[in-house]
């Protein structure tokens, strides 16, 4: 399956205009092909917002889910993208799968919170696999900091996770996060990773962009650079299968030896 990251900040504090953002992207990804379209973490509303995070903070089934799922199937490609979910009184730094043909297929709330910041404005989640079958593919659903807990993205290995995407916020002085483990994590995990990033100063933060998708084998299929860009790979089902084949790391766990990491 092609597919697309988008590799932007958006217009931080406009739904509206981050949705206009996400409507052009999704054009040209599906010209490109893609079946996917992965945007970044909180990507709706922006990330250092503020106060504004809570204001703006919608259900899973809120107007934008509406509207990006009308996007999605105005242009037949499936869509996940990061976004402030409100239920009840918490708020949650939520991702979200909506298909080709505007159905929500998966909502994956964020595991393990950066941060004073992130403390401030969310609850975690409590839930760490979420998945869906999309064109063939299972695909899960992470966020940023969740993928640097190889405990994580090994429960989705073990629940069959094909490609895993994940959402992020990725800060100065990090990179080395997109550079070096998310390749690492594809190779001991057996899976493709699309690890989608922000670019640029945003309140306190500088986001580094480097958004990458790797494949089973270790090696990133594509890598953005450092400002606002789109860019495609693919998630070959094939090749992963050979992969798993070839590579015993999940048949040569020894769980039983692992009871004192919980």
């Amino acid at each position: 399956m092609r597919t697309a990251l988008l590799q932007s900040s958006g217009r931080p504090g406009s739904v509206v205009e981050n949705l206009k953002v996400l409507d052009e992207a999704a054009g040209r990804a599906a010209a490109a092909g893609a079946g996917l379209l992965a945007a970044p973490e909180m990507f709706l509303t922006g990330y250092a917002i503020g106060d504004d995070i809570a204001r703006l903070a919608e259900p899973a089934d809120g107007d934008s889910a509406d509207a990006v799922a009308e996007i999605a199937s105005r242009h037949s490609l499936a869509i996940a993208y990061g976004y402030p979910e409100r239920l009840g009184d918490a708020v949650f730094n939520s991702a979200q799968l909506i298909s080709a043909t505007g159905g929500r297929r998966a909502n994956y709330r964020k595991t393990h919170l950066f941060g004073c910041f992130e403390r401030d404005h969310f609850t975690p989640g409590e839930q760490p696999v979420v998945q869906a079958e999309l064109d063939g593919l299972t695909v899960g659903l992470m966020i940023c900091y969740d993928v640097e807990f190889p405990e994580n993205v090994r429960a989705h290995a073990l629940a069959g996770t094909d490609l895993l995407v994940v959402p992020t916020a990725q800060m100065h002085p990090f990179q080395f996060v997109a550079e070096s483990m998310i390749p690492v994590r594809a190779f001991e995990n057996q899976m493709y990773v699309a690890y989608v990033n922000r670019v640029g100063q945003e309140g306190e933060f500088e986001f580094v962009g480097l958004s990458t998708l790797a494949g089973p084998d270790g090696v990133a299929r594509t890598r953005a650079g450092r400002g606002e860009e789109l860019v495609f790979a693919d998630a070959d089902p094939v090749s992963l299968a050979a992969s798993r084949e070839a590579n015993p790391y999940l048949h040569d766990r020894r769980p039983g030896l692992y009871g004192s990491l919980v």
